[in-house]
């Protein structure tokens, strides 16, 4: 089976998954520097996202700082022998401190409470056997 040519994938949560069915797996986790090198060795033809939502693609794109190069959607499958991915552990928990903020002006007046912090992590999934 020739594996020089499989895609780079890109996974959330619950593609995670679906690629870890049946297979060695290597994992380790990356720093946010260290992923966008990855993302950005492979051309974008390479690269697959097996995840949808804007969310997470803001996250990825405007906050890590990878260039968003409209990578092609492809549903969540098993990894093959050498295939890599990326994975974007994304964890929202309830906030500790709920601080409100008033928003007046001459028309209206609004508040808005913070509700819960994002936490995101990367890590580099390799399938050996």
């Amino acid at each position: 089976m020739d594996c020089t040519n499989l895609p780079l994938l890109l996974l959330d949560n619950d593609a995670l998954s679906a690629a870890l069915g049946v297979g060695t797996f290597k994992c380790e986790y990356l720093d946010f520097e260290e992923a966008k090198g990855i993302i950005e060795t492979y051309d974008s033809e390479d690269v697959l996202k097996c995840f949808s939502g804007a969310s997470l693609e803001s996250v990825i794109f405007d906050y890590l700082g990878i260039e968003n190069r409209h990578f092609e959607y492809a549903e969540p499958r098993e990894m093959s022998i050498n295939q890599h991915a990326i994975a974007f552990k994304l964890y929202i928990t309830p906030s500790g401190t709920q601080p409100i903020i008033k928003i007046k002006t001459s028309e209206y007046e609004a508040e808005a409470k913070k509700i819960q912090n994002i936490y995101i992590h990367c890590q580099y999934i390799h399938r050996e056997l």
